[in-house]
């Protein structure tokens, strides 16, 4: 039988979930496709891949075709890190500014215009452009960035162009109480039924990995900072500030989300049940 086909977002914040993979050999029963949280996302939906990542607005909007992976995705519970907003001034100046979207995930961009809408009462103009926060504030008075050039910009590039960094997760959780979920990994339905065991296999296999990589954090980000532009410490708070579950709290707050978010209200996360 083929080897599932399966989505790896080339970001530091998925890195724990495969990292453990080629420690327990699992990544060999693996087709693996590398690429953007977006692309991905509709990779999956499309049926060009079996099982992987979906952002969370991707899987809610085609919860019909797909079944979400029990206690595992990319989450917060408080700040996030590398999901944010800088600007120049105080977020309530933003209304009917310039902020340029960097973003590749659609969740990170619908959760930051949901808080300056919804938190903030502002209404900005929003623009896409790549994720430079030097040439992205030449046109911009904020920008929204995710990922590993969130990252960079609010440690590295904020401090030293004097600008503001508001981290996405930490402003949801002071809104709502809850925590968030950016992506989660999800089968879909039609391959879940073909082939049950082999996604118990894969679930089991991430699992293993994530638990893994926290058991040995130090040892995970001591070697992505050989190629990184962070120091090991700095990774491994990241890395444990990061929420990986996908629990009830993590169901709520992605249930919270749909309902604060018009065209998606009404959709859920279901789960693979258990064995």
């Amino acid at each position: 039988m083929a080897r599932p086909r399966v989505g790896h977002i080339q970001f530091l914040n998925c890195l724990p979930l495969y990292w453990g993979l080629a420690r327990t050999g699992s990544l060999l029963d693996l087709e693996l496709t590398k690429d953007t949280p977006e692309k991905l996302s509709e990779q999956l939906a499309r049926g060009d891949l079996d099982i992987g990542p979906v952002t969370l607005v991707e899987f809610l909007r085609h919860a019909e075709q797909l079944v979400a992976l029990p206690d595992i995705a990319v989450g917060c519970d408080g700040p996030v890190m590398s999901c944010v907003i800088v600007s120049e001034g105080p977020i309530e100046d933003l209304d009917g500014a310039r902020v340029a979207l960097g973003s590749t995930s659609r969740t990170s961009v619908r959760l930051a215009r949901l808080l300056l809408a919804e938190r903030y009462g502002v209404q900005p103009h929003y623009f896409t452009c790549p994720p430079d926060l030097s040439e992205m504030m030449r046109e911009a008075d904020a920008a929204v960035l995710i990922g590993d050039a969130a990252l960079r910009a609010s440690l590295h590039d904020a401090p030293r162009l004097g600008l503001r960094v508001h981290d996405l997760g930490a402003m949801w959780k002071e809104w709502t109480g809850l925590p968030f979920v950016f992506a989660l990994w999800a089968v879909r339905r039609d391959y879940l039924a073909e082939h049950p065991d082999t996604v118990r296999d894969v679930h089991r296999a991430f699992i293993e990995s994530r638990d893994l990589s926290l058991a040995e954090v130090d040892k995970v980000a001591e070697q992505a900072a050989r190629w990184e532009a962070f120091d090991a410490d700095l990774l491994r708070r990241y890395f444990t500030t990061l929420d990986f579950r996908l629990g009830e709290r993590q169901l709520a707050g992605a249930a919270e989300f749909a309902r604060r978010t018009g065209d998606i209200e009404g959709a859920r996360v279901e789960l693979l049940p258990p064995e």
